[in-house]
């Protein structure tokens, strides 16, 4: 995210400011319905906004939309701050601007989490606060036992509200040669070795006699038992057994 924040083209670096003095008196005028008050409040405090929306940087969101989150936050506070609170428009607002924002973090992460696993991430992480501030190790083992809860419940929702990464998010760089998680996955049931022997298997397959290469794919790739292929082929189950050990002892001998 960029430190220079744009909204409706205006660059937020240019964001005027107000004296203490002049937020009481606007915040007066606007709450008799003055409304060129109440527009100068707002983008007056905007840099209340931008000075929060800045603790987001590293969460990988549009800086656009986090600053106006914030500045919906801002405006519901406009909008319910009271002047007997007696106290400062920047105390009552920041909370507000706040819960805006990580209202908006939440519910735009493309996983929908429901609300109670949610809440029960919340809980395991002031479980895990509170166990480290005692200098003890936070495992899922220890954490659930003192939740009374199992330790896969304790993982399924730590995994929920986790921030989803992009396979192609960058891990390494350098000497500018970027690699991306993507090239960190791979399926172990595909590895080069064992397309390899594949490869190897087909070719040997293929240098077999056509009845015997027929035996084999009727009895390893259609699950037939000796007695149907012998039916099929027409020739007696023994005979089958006989060319099926003999291929099979072929491949062996060829894949080796």
């Amino acid at each position: 995210m960029l430190q220079k924040v744009y909204i409706c083209g205006v660059d937020t670096t240019g964001l005027p400011k107000l004296t203490h003095k002049e937020n009481e008196e606007l915040m007066r005028r606007l709450k008799a319905g003055d409304e060129a008050a109440r527009e100068r409040f707002i983008i007056g405090n905007m840099r209340l906004v931008l000075s929060l929306v800045k603790r987001f940087w590293a969460k990988n969101a549009n800086a656009d939309d986090v600053f106006q989150a914030g500045c919906v936050g801002l405006i519901k506070a406009i909008d319910g701050f009271d002047l007997s609170f007696n106290v400062k428009f920047s105390t009552y607002a920041v909370p507000m601007i706040l819960g805006e924002i990580k209202r908006y973090l939440r519910d735009g992460n493309s996983l929908r989490v429901s609300r109670s696993i949610r809440d029960a991430a919340y809980r395991i992480l002031k479980v895990r606060e509170s166990l480290e501030e005692h200098n003890e190790e936070a495992t899922i083992e220890r954490i659930a036992e003192v939740m009374q809860v199992q330790e896969r419940e304790v993982v399924y929702a730590l995994d929920a509200i986790s921030d989803p990464v992009s396979l192609y998010e960058p891990v390494y760089n350098k000497s500018g040669d970027t690699l991306q998680l993507l090239d960190q996955l791979f399926d172990e049931t595909q590895s080069e070795d064992l397309w390899a022997e594949r490869v190897a298997l087909k070719d040997a397959i293929a240098r077999l006699a056509e009845r015997e290469r027929k035996i084999l794919t009727l009895r390893y790739y259609e699950g037939k038992t000796q007695t149907e292929i012998s039916a099929e082929v027409g020739i007696s189950q023994a005979q089958v057994s006989r060319l099926e050990k003999n291929a099979v002892a072929a491949l062996r001998k060829e894949i080796s």
